[in-house]
Protein backbone atom coordinates (compact mmCIF):
# COMPACT_ATOMS: atom_id res chain seq x y z
CA UNK A 1 0.00 0.00 0.00
CA UNK A 2 1.31 3.38 -1.23
CA UNK A 3 2.02 5.65 2.17
CA UNK A 4 3.98 9.28 2.70
CA UNK A 5 6.50 8.53 5.65
CA UNK A 6 5.68 11.99 6.18
CA UNK A 7 2.28 12.66 5.75
CA UNK A 8 3.64 15.66 3.39
CA UNK A 9 3.26 15.75 -1.18
CA UNK A 10 6.81 15.08 -2.49
CA UNK A 11 8.29 15.84 -5.53
CA UNK A 12 10.36 12.77 -6.68
CA UNK A 13 13.38 13.98 -8.77
CA UNK A 14 15.32 17.10 -10.13
CA UNK A 15 17.63 16.68 -12.58
CA UNK A 16 20.57 18.51 -14.48
CA UNK A 17 22.70 18.49 -17.62
CA UNK A 18 25.89 20.23 -18.17
CA UNK A 19 27.82 20.93 -21.81
CA UNK A 20 31.15 22.74 -21.27
CA UNK A 21 34.68 23.04 -23.08
CA UNK A 22 36.62 21.52 -20.27
CA UNK A 23 36.36 17.84 -19.13
CA UNK A 24 35.14 19.13 -15.71
CA UNK A 25 31.25 19.54 -16.20
CA UNK A 26 30.74 16.49 -13.35
CA UNK A 27 31.91 19.29 -10.81
CA UNK A 28 29.12 21.54 -12.16
CA UNK A 29 26.60 18.88 -11.65
CA UNK A 30 27.37 18.10 -8.38
CA UNK A 31 26.73 21.94 -7.61
CA UNK A 32 23.42 21.24 -9.65
CA UNK A 33 22.43 18.91 -7.89
CA UNK A 34 23.17 20.39 -4.40
CA UNK A 35 20.85 23.01 -5.55
CA UNK A 36 18.37 20.56 -6.34
CA UNK A 37 18.67 18.55 -3.23
CA UNK A 38 14.77 19.57 -2.41
CA UNK A 39 13.31 17.71 -5.04
CA UNK A 40 15.12 14.11 -4.11
CA UNK A 41 16.91 13.15 -0.54
CA UNK A 42 17.14 9.85 -1.35
CA UNK A 43 19.34 8.54 -4.18
CA UNK A 44 21.77 10.72 -6.24
CA UNK A 45 23.92 9.90 -9.83
CA UNK A 46 25.87 11.88 -12.33
CA UNK A 47 26.74 10.33 -16.01
CA UNK A 48 29.51 12.25 -18.05
CA UNK A 49 30.17 11.55 -21.51
CA UNK A 50 33.78 12.07 -22.51
CA UNK A 51 33.94 11.19 -26.64
CA UNK A 52 31.06 9.56 -26.53
CA UNK A 53 31.79 7.15 -23.54
CA UNK A 54 29.66 7.50 -20.88
CA UNK A 55 30.54 6.71 -17.03
CA UNK A 56 27.86 7.19 -14.65
CA UNK A 57 27.96 7.27 -10.58
CA UNK A 58 25.04 6.77 -8.59
CA UNK A 59 23.86 5.88 -5.02
CA UNK A 60 21.32 5.82 -2.00
CA UNK A 61 21.61 9.31 -0.31
CA UNK A 62 22.34 12.73 -0.39
CA UNK A 63 24.58 14.37 -2.95
CA UNK A 64 27.28 14.75 -0.27
CA UNK A 65 27.18 10.74 0.89
CA UNK A 66 27.40 9.43 -2.67
CA UNK A 67 29.96 11.69 -4.08
CA UNK A 68 33.57 13.13 -2.99
CA UNK A 69 36.67 14.65 -4.50
CA UNK A 70 37.94 11.32 -5.73
CA UNK A 71 34.38 9.99 -7.43
CA UNK A 72 34.07 13.35 -8.72
CA UNK A 73 38.04 13.37 -10.36
CA UNK A 74 37.18 9.68 -11.91
CA UNK A 75 33.93 11.37 -13.95
CA UNK A 76 36.03 13.28 -16.65
CA UNK A 77 33.95 14.31 -18.97
CA UNK A 78 32.70 17.81 -20.93
CA UNK A 79 29.03 16.70 -20.62
CA UNK A 80 27.30 15.51 -17.44
CA UNK A 81 23.83 15.13 -16.53
CA UNK A 82 22.65 14.58 -12.74
CA UNK A 83 19.40 13.73 -11.01
CA UNK A 84 18.14 13.52 -7.45
CA UNK A 85 15.51 11.30 -6.32
CA UNK A 86 12.84 10.94 -4.31
CA UNK A 87 10.59 7.57 -3.78
CA UNK A 88 7.61 5.84 -2.46
CA UNK A 89 8.67 3.08 0.56
CA UNK A 90 8.98 -0.21 -0.73
CA UNK A 91 10.88 1.26 -4.01
CA UNK A 92 14.25 2.34 -2.80
CA UNK A 93 16.51 0.55 -4.40
CA UNK A 94 19.80 1.60 -5.85
CA UNK A 95 18.73 -0.17 -9.38
CA UNK A 96 16.07 2.89 -9.33
CA UNK A 97 19.10 5.29 -9.46
CA UNK A 98 19.75 7.55 -11.90
CA UNK A 99 21.30 8.52 -14.63
CA UNK A 100 20.20 5.19 -16.59
CA UNK A 101 23.42 4.06 -19.08
CA UNK A 102 22.71 2.08 -21.62
CA UNK A 103 24.82 0.65 -25.07
CA UNK A 104 23.19 0.54 -28.05
CA UNK A 105 24.15 0.48 -31.46
CA UNK A 106 24.93 3.59 -32.25
CA UNK A 107 27.07 3.91 -28.85
CA UNK A 108 26.18 5.29 -25.14
CA UNK A 109 23.19 6.67 -24.32
CA UNK A 110 22.38 7.86 -20.59
CA UNK A 111 19.10 9.50 -19.44
CA UNK A 112 17.94 11.28 -15.76
CA UNK A 113 14.02 11.56 -15.82
CA UNK A 114 11.55 13.97 -13.96
CA UNK A 115 7.87 13.09 -13.83
CA UNK A 116 5.97 10.01 -14.25
CA UNK A 117 4.16 8.40 -17.48
CA UNK A 118 0.49 7.02 -16.91
CA UNK A 119 1.07 4.75 -19.68
CA UNK A 120 3.81 3.24 -18.46
CA UNK A 121 2.76 -0.28 -17.30
CA UNK A 122 1.34 -0.65 -21.49
CA UNK A 123 4.78 0.48 -22.80
CA UNK A 124 7.22 -2.28 -20.36
CA UNK A 125 4.50 -4.88 -21.01
CA UNK A 126 5.32 -4.10 -24.97
CA UNK A 127 8.97 -4.33 -24.56
CA UNK A 128 9.30 -7.06 -22.49
CA UNK A 129 7.26 -8.94 -24.77
CA UNK A 130 9.45 -8.08 -27.35
CA UNK A 131 12.84 -9.38 -25.67
CA UNK A 132 13.46 -6.71 -23.84
CA UNK A 133 14.83 -7.23 -20.30
CA UNK A 134 14.55 -4.81 -17.65
CA UNK A 135 16.87 -4.03 -14.51
CA UNK A 136 15.00 -1.33 -12.71
CA UNK A 137 11.10 -0.33 -12.00
CA UNK A 138 11.23 3.40 -13.10
CA UNK A 139 9.77 4.46 -16.09
CA UNK A 140 12.73 5.81 -17.35
CA UNK A 141 14.15 2.55 -18.23
CA UNK A 142 11.31 2.43 -20.49
CA UNK A 143 11.62 5.83 -21.75
CA UNK A 144 15.12 4.99 -23.03
CA UNK A 145 14.47 1.73 -24.28
CA UNK A 146 12.42 3.44 -26.58
CA UNK A 147 15.13 5.88 -27.42
CA UNK A 148 17.13 3.77 -28.52
CA UNK A 149 15.36 1.16 -30.23
CA UNK A 150 13.88 4.22 -32.64
CA UNK A 151 16.82 5.56 -33.21
CA UNK A 152 18.28 4.09 -36.62
CA UNK A 153 17.73 6.95 -38.40
CA UNK A 154 19.28 9.13 -35.56
CA UNK A 155 18.61 10.06 -31.85
CA UNK A 156 16.18 13.36 -32.48
CA UNK A 157 13.87 11.04 -35.08
CA UNK A 158 14.07 8.71 -31.96
CA UNK A 159 13.04 11.25 -29.52
CA UNK A 160 10.28 12.31 -31.52
CA UNK A 161 8.70 8.73 -32.10
CA UNK A 162 9.27 7.98 -28.48
CA UNK A 163 7.49 11.40 -27.38
CA UNK A 164 4.36 10.81 -29.92
CA UNK A 165 4.56 7.02 -27.42
CA UNK A 166 4.35 8.49 -23.92
CA UNK A 167 1.37 9.60 -22.12
CA UNK A 168 2.24 11.86 -18.43
CA UNK A 169 4.58 14.12 -17.05
CA UNK A 170 8.51 14.45 -17.77
CA UNK A 171 11.21 16.80 -18.20
CA UNK A 172 14.28 14.74 -19.49
CA UNK A 173 18.29 15.42 -20.04
CA UNK A 174 19.71 13.08 -22.07
CA UNK A 175 23.40 12.54 -23.87
CA UNK A 176 24.78 10.67 -26.16
CA UNK A 177 27.69 11.10 -29.05
CA UNK A 178 28.73 14.40 -28.69
CA UNK A 179 25.13 15.88 -27.65
CA UNK A 180 23.18 17.34 -24.50
CA UNK A 181 19.52 16.79 -25.16
CA UNK A 182 16.66 18.47 -22.71
CA UNK A 183 13.31 17.12 -23.30
CA UNK A 184 9.90 18.58 -21.65
CA UNK A 185 6.48 17.15 -22.28
CA UNK A 186 4.06 18.54 -24.72
CA UNK A 187 2.00 19.70 -21.64
CA UNK A 188 4.79 21.27 -19.35
CA UNK A 189 3.74 19.58 -16.32
CA UNK A 190 7.23 19.10 -15.20
CA UNK A 191 9.58 22.40 -15.18
CA UNK A 192 13.21 22.62 -17.27
CA UNK A 193 15.23 25.59 -18.43
CA UNK A 194 18.06 26.48 -20.02
CA UNK A 195 21.39 28.47 -18.73
CA UNK A 196 24.20 30.01 -20.39
CA UNK A 197 27.70 29.46 -18.91
CA UNK A 198 31.22 31.09 -19.88
CA UNK A 199 32.23 28.16 -22.02
CA UNK A 200 28.57 26.02 -22.64
CA UNK A 201 24.94 25.86 -21.27
CA UNK A 202 22.89 24.04 -18.76
CA UNK A 203 19.92 22.43 -18.02
CA UNK A 204 17.85 21.91 -14.77
CA UNK A 205 14.68 21.55 -13.42
CA UNK A 206 14.91 25.19 -11.50
CA UNK A 207 16.53 28.20 -12.18
CA UNK A 208 18.18 28.19 -8.62
CA UNK A 209 21.04 25.52 -9.92
CA UNK A 210 21.79 28.53 -12.82
CA UNK A 211 22.60 31.01 -9.98
CA UNK A 212 24.79 28.46 -7.84
CA UNK A 213 26.55 27.80 -11.49
CA UNK A 214 26.89 31.43 -12.40
CA UNK A 215 25.25 30.89 -15.17
CA UNK A 216 22.77 33.26 -16.76
CA UNK A 217 19.14 32.20 -17.32
CA UNK A 218 17.72 31.91 -21.34
CA UNK A 219 14.92 30.91 -20.86
CA UNK A 220 12.93 27.82 -19.97
CA UNK A 221 12.09 24.91 -22.43
CA UNK A 222 9.05 24.74 -23.95
CA UNK A 223 5.87 22.22 -23.50
CA UNK A 224 6.82 19.51 -26.07
CA UNK A 225 10.19 21.23 -27.00
CA UNK A 226 13.92 19.23 -28.04
CA UNK A 227 16.82 21.58 -27.70
CA UNK A 228 20.16 19.95 -28.67
CA UNK A 229 23.50 21.33 -27.40
CA UNK A 230 26.94 20.78 -29.07
CA UNK A 231 29.70 21.94 -30.30
CA UNK A 232 28.06 23.82 -32.90
CA UNK A 233 25.57 25.87 -30.16
CA UNK A 234 21.91 25.13 -28.86
CA UNK A 235 19.03 24.23 -31.43
CA UNK A 236 15.37 24.12 -31.07
CA UNK A 237 13.47 21.34 -32.99
CA UNK A 238 9.73 22.86 -31.93
CA UNK A 239 6.91 20.26 -31.19
CA UNK A 240 5.27 18.81 -34.25
CA UNK A 241 1.52 18.90 -32.29
CA UNK A 242 0.01 21.46 -30.47
CA UNK A 243 0.96 21.79 -27.19
CA UNK A 244 -0.81 23.48 -24.06
CA UNK A 245 1.26 24.44 -20.83
CA UNK A 246 0.06 22.80 -17.95
CA UNK A 247 2.99 23.13 -15.17
CA UNK A 248 1.91 21.35 -12.34
CA UNK A 249 0.90 24.26 -9.83
CA UNK A 250 2.59 22.81 -6.85
CA UNK A 251 5.47 24.02 -8.07
CA UNK A 252 4.90 27.20 -6.95
CA UNK A 253 2.94 26.73 -3.66
CA UNK A 254 5.25 24.23 -2.07
CA UNK A 255 7.90 22.33 -4.25
CA UNK A 256 10.26 24.76 -6.27
CA UNK A 257 12.97 26.94 -3.77
CA UNK A 258 11.90 30.37 -2.98
CA UNK A 259 14.20 31.78 -5.09
CA UNK A 260 13.54 29.65 -8.03
CA UNK A 261 11.38 31.41 -10.96
CA UNK A 262 9.57 28.84 -13.17
CA UNK A 263 7.66 29.56 -16.34
CA UNK A 264 8.07 33.23 -15.88
CA UNK A 265 6.56 33.33 -12.30
CA UNK A 266 9.03 34.12 -9.46
CA UNK A 267 8.31 31.28 -6.31
CA UNK A 268 8.69 33.95 -3.52
CA UNK A 269 6.48 36.07 -5.27
CA UNK A 270 3.76 33.60 -5.79
CA UNK A 271 4.23 32.46 -2.29
CA UNK A 272 4.05 36.10 -0.63
CA UNK A 273 0.81 36.87 -2.49
CA UNK A 274 -1.00 33.70 -1.65
CA UNK A 275 -0.43 34.42 2.07
CA UNK A 276 -1.81 37.52 1.33
CA UNK A 277 -4.67 36.61 -0.67
CA UNK A 278 -5.70 34.36 2.31
CA UNK A 279 -5.57 37.55 4.64
CA UNK A 280 -8.15 38.97 2.14
CA UNK A 281 -10.45 35.88 1.93
CA UNK A 282 -10.93 35.92 5.79
CA UNK A 283 -10.62 38.33 8.69
CA UNK A 284 -9.11 36.98 11.46
CA UNK A 285 -8.35 38.92 15.01
CA UNK A 286 -5.14 37.18 16.39
CA UNK A 287 -1.81 38.44 18.00
CA UNK A 288 0.92 36.71 15.61
CA UNK A 289 1.00 35.21 12.24
CA UNK A 290 3.64 31.97 12.11
CA UNK A 291 4.70 29.96 9.62
CA UNK A 292 5.14 26.19 9.84
CA UNK A 293 9.11 26.10 8.06
CA UNK A 294 9.92 26.43 5.68
CA UNK A 295 7.38 26.59 2.64
CA UNK A 296 5.20 28.74 4.99
CA UNK A 297 7.18 31.34 5.35
CA UNK A 298 6.92 33.71 2.36
CA UNK A 299 3.29 33.17 2.11
CA UNK A 300 3.49 34.19 6.66
CA UNK A 301 5.09 37.53 5.56
CA UNK A 302 2.37 38.14 2.81
CA UNK A 303 -0.03 37.80 5.47
CA UNK A 304 1.21 39.61 7.95
CA UNK A 305 1.86 42.81 5.43
CA UNK A 306 -1.84 42.48 4.02
CA UNK A 307 -3.38 41.35 7.75
CA UNK A 308 -1.18 44.03 9.71
CA UNK A 309 -0.82 41.00 12.55
CA UNK A 310 2.58 40.97 13.34
CA UNK A 311 4.69 38.20 11.87
CA UNK A 312 6.62 36.00 14.35
CA UNK A 313 8.51 32.89 14.54
CA UNK A 314 6.70 30.04 16.90
CA UNK A 315 8.12 26.87 15.51
CA UNK A 316 12.25 26.17 15.24
CA UNK A 317 12.84 23.42 12.46
CA UNK A 318 15.84 21.13 13.06
CA UNK A 319 18.24 21.77 10.03
CA UNK A 320 19.81 17.99 10.09
CA UNK A 321 16.92 16.92 9.08
CA UNK A 322 15.58 16.74 5.25
CA UNK A 323 12.33 15.85 3.54
CA UNK A 324 12.21 12.43 4.74
CA UNK A 325 14.46 10.63 6.93
CA UNK A 326 14.31 6.86 8.38
CA UNK A 327 10.99 6.24 10.16
CA UNK A 328 11.28 2.58 11.20
CA UNK A 329 8.28 1.99 13.21
CA UNK A 330 4.65 3.28 13.17
CA UNK A 331 5.21 4.86 16.52
CA UNK A 332 8.22 6.94 15.17
CA UNK A 333 6.30 8.05 11.95
CA UNK A 334 3.49 9.64 14.21
CA UNK A 335 6.11 11.27 16.24
CA UNK A 336 8.17 12.65 13.33
CA UNK A 337 7.13 16.00 13.93
CA UNK A 338 8.54 16.24 16.92
CA UNK A 339 11.89 15.56 15.89
CA UNK A 340 11.50 17.70 12.70
CA UNK A 341 9.75 20.92 14.47
CA UNK A 342 10.15 22.22 17.93
CA UNK A 343 7.79 24.92 19.66
CA UNK A 344 8.85 28.25 21.08
CA UNK A 345 6.69 28.75 24.15
CA UNK A 346 8.26 32.34 25.04
CA UNK A 347 6.35 33.27 21.73
CA UNK A 348 3.54 31.62 22.08
CA UNK A 349 2.11 31.60 25.19
CA UNK A 350 -1.01 33.10 25.65
CA UNK A 351 -0.96 34.45 21.91
CA UNK A 352 -4.12 34.29 19.33
CA UNK A 353 -1.66 32.97 16.44
CA UNK A 354 -2.49 32.27 12.51
CA UNK A 355 -0.84 29.32 11.26
CA UNK A 356 0.38 29.69 7.62
CA UNK A 357 0.97 26.28 6.07
CA UNK A 358 1.03 25.15 2.39
CA UNK A 359 -0.79 21.96 2.50
CA UNK A 360 -2.70 19.09 4.38
CA UNK A 361 -2.83 15.72 3.13
CA UNK A 362 -3.78 13.45 5.54
CA UNK A 363 -4.07 15.72 8.45
CA UNK A 364 -2.12 13.77 10.79
CA UNK A 365 1.21 16.05 10.91
CA UNK A 366 -0.96 18.99 10.60
CA UNK A 367 -2.64 17.62 14.02
CA UNK A 368 0.11 17.00 15.75
CA UNK A 369 1.47 20.79 15.28
CA UNK A 370 -1.70 21.79 16.53
CA UNK A 371 -1.65 20.22 18.98
CA UNK A 372 2.22 21.10 20.25
CA UNK A 373 1.45 25.18 19.58
CA UNK A 374 -1.52 24.28 21.67
CA UNK A 375 0.82 23.02 24.43
CA UNK A 376 3.46 25.62 24.29
CA UNK A 377 0.70 28.10 25.46
CA UNK A 378 -1.17 29.47 22.38
CA UNK A 379 -4.74 30.60 23.50
CA UNK A 380 -6.02 29.88 19.91
CA UNK A 381 -4.89 28.35 16.75
CA UNK A 382 -6.31 29.44 13.13
CA UNK A 383 -4.62 27.34 10.39
CA UNK A 384 -4.77 29.12 6.88
CA UNK A 385 -3.29 27.01 4.08
CA UNK A 386 -1.95 28.58 0.53
CA UNK A 387 -3.85 26.21 -1.92
CA UNK A 388 -7.45 24.38 -1.84
CA UNK A 389 -8.12 20.92 -0.06
CA UNK A 390 -6.19 18.38 -2.23
CA UNK A 391 -8.70 15.90 -3.07
CA UNK A 392 -7.34 14.26 -5.82
CA UNK A 393 -4.34 11.58 -5.89
CA UNK A 394 -1.47 12.47 -9.04
CA UNK A 395 -0.17 10.74 -11.49
CA UNK A 396 2.43 13.07 -12.80
CA UNK A 397 5.41 12.96 -10.14
CA UNK A 398 4.14 14.16 -6.99
CA UNK A 399 3.85 11.23 -4.15
CA UNK A 400 -0.03 11.20 -2.75
CA UNK A 401 -1.95 8.78 -1.45
CA UNK A 402 -5.07 7.01 -2.89
CA UNK A 403 -7.75 9.03 -2.48
CA UNK A 404 -9.61 7.18 0.18
CA UNK A 405 -6.76 8.62 2.45
CA UNK A 406 -6.88 12.37 1.53
CA UNK A 407 -8.50 14.20 4.20
CA UNK A 408 -9.68 16.50 1.85
CA UNK A 409 -11.64 14.50 0.05
CA UNK A 410 -13.27 12.18 3.10
CA UNK A 411 -14.15 15.29 5.47
CA UNK A 412 -16.11 18.35 5.12
CA UNK A 413 -13.61 21.68 6.21
CA UNK A 414 -15.24 21.90 9.42
CA UNK A 415 -14.91 18.34 10.35
CA UNK A 416 -11.12 18.95 9.56
CA UNK A 417 -11.30 21.25 11.29
CA UNK A 418 -12.57 19.71 14.37
CA UNK A 419 -9.89 16.81 13.75
CA UNK A 420 -6.91 19.19 13.60
CA UNK A 421 -8.11 20.27 16.95
CA UNK A 422 -8.03 24.06 15.30
CA UNK A 423 -10.01 27.32 15.97
CA UNK A 424 -10.62 27.73 12.59
CA UNK A 425 -9.43 26.55 9.14
CA UNK A 426 -9.41 28.55 6.25
CA UNK A 427 -8.34 26.83 2.70
CA UNK A 428 -7.32 29.53 -0.30
CA UNK A 429 -10.39 29.31 -2.36
CA UNK A 430 -10.15 27.71 -5.83
CA UNK A 431 -11.00 31.94 -7.09
CA UNK A 432 -8.33 32.95 -4.64
CA UNK A 433 -5.64 30.61 -6.41
CA UNK A 434 -6.56 31.50 -9.25
CA UNK A 435 -5.89 35.03 -8.67
CA UNK A 436 -2.55 34.25 -7.50
CA UNK A 437 -1.92 32.48 -10.63
CA UNK A 438 -3.02 35.88 -12.38
CA UNK A 439 -5.85 34.20 -13.94
CA UNK A 440 -3.15 32.08 -16.18
CA UNK A 441 -4.66 28.74 -17.48
CA UNK A 442 -1.49 27.27 -17.72
CA UNK A 443 -1.60 25.52 -14.65
CA UNK A 444 -2.71 21.65 -13.72
CA UNK A 445 -4.84 21.85 -10.91
CA UNK A 446 -5.97 18.51 -10.77
CA UNK A 447 -5.26 17.65 -7.26
CA UNK A 448 -7.89 19.62 -6.26
CA UNK A 449 -10.72 19.70 -8.74
CA UNK A 450 -10.00 16.22 -10.46
CA UNK A 451 -9.83 17.70 -14.32
CA UNK A 452 -6.56 15.92 -15.55
CA UNK A 453 -4.48 17.42 -18.75
CA UNK A 454 -4.93 13.51 -20.07
CA UNK A 455 -6.19 10.70 -19.45
CA UNK A 456 -4.85 8.37 -16.09
CA UNK A 457 -5.51 5.04 -14.81
CA UNK A 458 -8.17 6.24 -11.91
CA UNK A 459 -7.71 3.51 -9.42
CA UNK A 460 -4.25 2.62 -10.07
CA UNK A 461 -0.95 3.33 -8.51
CA UNK A 462 0.85 6.44 -10.24
CA UNK A 463 3.93 4.66 -11.84
CA UNK A 464 7.63 6.07 -9.92
CA UNK A 465 10.07 8.33 -11.89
Amino acid sequence: MKFLQDDSLHEECGVIGVYREEKSASRLAYYGLFALQHRGQECAGIAVNCEGDIEVRKGMGLVADVFDETALNELQGNIAIGHVRYSTAGDKDVRNAQPLVAKYKKGDIGLAHNGNLVNAENIREILEDSGVIFHSTTDTESILNLIARYSNKGIETGIKNTMSLLKGAYALVLTTGEDLIGIRDPHGLRPLCIGKLKDGYVFASESCALDVLDAEFIRDVEPGEIVVINKEGLRSIEPSNMCQKHLCVFELIYFARPDSVIDGDSVYDFRVNAGRMLAKQKKIEADMVMPVPDSGVPSAIGYAKESGIPYGEGLVKNRYIGRTFIQPTQEMRENAVKIKLSPLKQNLEGKRVVMIDDSIVRGTTCKRIVEQVRKAGAKEIHVCITSPPVQYSCYFGIDTPYREFLIGAQKSVDEICEYLGADSLTYLSEDGLREVCNHKSQFCKACFNGKYPMEVPIGTPPSQC
